[in-house]
């Protein structure tokens, strides 16, 4: 068949039709500033629609509505979690210090999906090591690189 009778894409219905990005099964726990993040992405993101729709980028306007999409869903199934004030084991939002095997020490926070950022010390309450340490307390030991010990909460 000659293809001067098949369309080809031109570069924007490549986006037209993103699928939607998959969205955790796992509550959507979020500590206040995890709240305060999808918020602020929510914003961000109608201001980038308002450009795109203005300059008819579609495949802006197609990725940027992807992103709207998920972000709207993720702040509608938000459960904010407040802080917990009692430090004597571990919940979700606090930080905790592990003493390490070769003695060194690390701290992570226990926060949501969307705001856990690994590289920064913070992990989704889903991960093997925040599960972990849930519901124990200063002294008791994880496993992390080896045993580490749980040496404060705060």
């Amino acid at each position: 068949m000659s293809n001067a009778f098949s369309k080809e894409p031109d570069g924007n219905e490549v986006f037209d039709d993103l699928g939607d990005r998959p969205i955790s099964p796992h509550r959507n726990l979020v500590t206040p500033e995890g709240l305060m993040q999808i918020d602020g992405e929510i914003e961000r993101l109608r201001v980038d629609m308002a450009k795109a729709e203005k300059a008819q980028d579609r495949a802006s306007i197609a990725k940027v509505s992807r992103e709207l999409r998920y972000w709207s869903a993720r702040r509608v199934s938000a459960e904010l979690v407040h802080p917990i004030a009692d430090h004597s084991e571990v919940r979700f939002g606090h930080k905790v210090t592990l003493k390490l095997a070769d003695g060194k020490t690390q701290t992570f926070r226990i926060v949501g999906e969307d705001e856990a950022d690994p590289a920064h010390g913070s992990i989704p309450y889903v991960a093997p090591l925040a599960h972990s340490m849930l519901g124990k307390s200063v002294g008791d030991v994880v496993t992390f690189h080896g045993e580490a010990e749980i040496i404060a909460i705060a």
